[in-house]
């Protein structure tokens, strides 16, 4: 079976790339070639996974998601990313940097005053709708309860207890 799905953020995001942009950006979002977000396959599977230990079912969780490095899961997840006329419209037209913007922030000490050398600067993408899916879901019953634990993510990424990356899996298809 095939889940099909958007991720609609309603709130700025960050998912790190692990990278800097030297004297400009503390942290980077996740890109590819084209400079486009995504919400990589790895978190929103480790998301998903996480969700799914509330449920206490230990059997779907070893099926699907696999079980700590001795059996890979059946489900495969893929990235999440823009559909791909949105994808061509936005790198034709260059519009790629119009998706991101700068926040900052600092550290405030005990005293209310910024601490010296606290002022971090991270990119974020702007609140949109990404697509996504997983593959090869063993049955039905799997399926349900994939979509039971979508329903629970409320916030995706860095920040997420401050603010950043709320949003919200839709269900689009499921086949």
């Amino acid at each position: 079976m095939t889940l099909k799905y958007k991720i609609r953020f309603y709130d700025y995001w960050h998912l790190s790339s692990g990278l800097s942009a030297g004297a400009k950006l503390d942290s980077t979002v996740t890109k590819d070639k084209n400079g486009m977000p995504y919400v990589p396959a790895k978190t929103i599977k480790g998301l998903l996974r996480e969700m799914a230990e509330t449920l206490k079912d230990s059997e779907f969780i070893k099926d699907c998601f696999g079980d700590e490095g001795t059996k890979q899961g059946r489900c495969y997840f893929a990235n999440a990313s823009f559909g791909k006329n949105t994808a061509k419209e936005i790198v034709s037209n260059k519009l790629q940097d119009n998706l991101y913007d700068i926040i900052a922030s600092t550290k405030i000490g005990a005293n209310g005053i910024a601490e010296d050398n606290s002022l971090r600067e991270i990119e974020v993408v702007i609140p949109l709708t990404l697509e996504g899916e997983i593959l090869d879901i063993p049955s039905e019953d799997d399926a349900k309860k994939l979509i039971d634990v979508m329903k629970l993510i409320k916030r995706m990424g860095l920040n997420r207890n401050r603010g950043l990356g709320r949003c919200e899996f839709l269900v689009e298809d499921l086949t």
